[in-house]
């Protein structure tokens, strides 16, 4: 009889980005990236002479933004360019959006999961707070909103 080999969920740290017509190292690399969720919304609806309950209904697919968090990108970066002239548009020119990739990675730098963010664009930036007393990054948020994700 062998051995049976033991299984270790991955780690969440190791994991890179990319995003649609945007290249560049800086553009790749974030500390955090958060909002992968999805849900069903559901609808109730009271049935005439049925007092007990209601039903539930399903509705459409709810997703929530995709939030990520690096360092202050002080060089130029075509990632940045894109979220200032998107969230700085006066809608005159339609809204760009791209798709983006989460690659969460092994231990051998090849992705073991990935997921495809379908169109994709820039809904908020953030910058930390700016404190005199700690010795901290400066850590702009980018969030993302998105028609669908999908796991490739």
């Amino acid at each position: 009889m062998g051995k049976s080999a033991t299984y270790y969920p991955p780690p969440t740290f190791f994991f890179r980005l990319s995003f649609s017509g945007i290249s560049g190292q800086a553009d790749a690399g974030f500390q955090e990236a958060t909002g992968l969720s999805t849900e069903i919304a559901v609808e109730e609806v009271a049935c005439g002479g049925e007092n007990r309950f209601k039903y539930r209904l399903p509705k459409q697919a709810k997703y929530g933004n995709l939030v990520l968090k690096r360092g202050l990108v002080t060089a130029s970066s075509q990632l940045a360019k894109w979220c200032q002239d998107t969230l700085n548009s006066d809608f005159t020119t339609a809204i760009q959006p791209k798709s983006i990739m989460l690659f969460l990675l092994g231990p051998d730098n090849k992705p073991l999961m990935t997921w495809s963010f379908i169109n994709a664009y820039p809904v908020k930036w953030s910058l930390s707070d700016f404190k005199s007393q700690e010795n901290a990054l400066a850590i702009e948020s980018l969030e993302f909103a998105y028609n669908s994700f999908k796991k490739v």
